[in-house]
């Protein structure tokens, strides 16, 4: 079994350390990259890639309060992300929508929006950092790092990125659908909206195969 993770490497905020030793290394453009939505019953899966300038003076500071972005109000995300799309020398935001998460499983999906997100850059980086996964299929060194949106700023930053974007059509299709409270749970099981599902059945925008297994095999019309 692989050693357990020390939280004591956790620091306080997200740091450069990575990222500055990578760019020291020949490598001026570093991907951070996370995604939004994995564990929602409801809803497309979100990722976000996102290219600081690691050698830009005052980064740390200039986005400072930058975080995992589940420790972060909505309000402070909405502010960083502001910046974080400032600062960035590049960034994008990919989607795997709900029948390609029913085809393919979350794992399959999880990569596919990973790939999506550097697809979306501008510039082709020279070096991945991921929260936790690996990708097999795509040809760049890449570093995986447990706690990572914790760990590392560009991590973080991706994460508050993919958060807020996924956030925001999770609002929006609660005007197209306003039974399951979509705007408050964002997708997720919430007790209000596994209520809604008991009553209500499944809408197109909930992943089947997702709910039917989270929900104990419960069968929906």
């Amino acid at each position: 079994m692989p050693p357990k993770f020390d939280p004591s490497l956790i620091p306080p905020f997200p740091t450069l350390a990575y990222e500055k030793s990578i760019f020291e290394n020949g490598c001026a453009l570093i991907a951070g990259l996370d995604e939004a939505g994995r564990g929602a019953l409801a809803g497309p899966l979100c990722a976000a890639a996102v290219i600081l300038p690691v050698n830009r003076e005052g980064l740390a500071e200039a986005l400072l309060g930058v975080r995992d972005s589940k420790q972060m109000s909505a309000i402070e995300r909405e502010l960083g992300a502001e910046q974080i799309r400032k600062i960035a020398l590049d960034w994008s935001v990919a989607w795997v929508e709900v029948p390609e998460i029913d085809a393919l499983g979350m794992g399959k999906a999880g990569r596919l929006v990973f790939v999506r997100a550097i697809d979306g850059l501008k510039s082709r980086p020279g070096h991945l950092l991921l929260d936790y996964f690996k990708l097999p299929a795509v040809r760049l060194p890449q570093t995986s790092l447990v706690k990572g949106d914790q760990r590392s700023l560009s991590i973080a930053c991706a994460s508050v990125l993919a958060k807020t974007a996924r956030d925001a059509l999770m609002l929006s299709l609660e005007e197209v659908e306003s039974r399951y409270g979509f705007g408050q749970n964002k997708g997720y099981g919430t007790q209000e909206h596994v209520q809604a599902i008991e009553k209500y059945g499944l809408s197109p925008l909930h992943r089947r195969s997702f709910c039917e297994h989270l929900l104990q095999g419960r069968l929906f019309d």
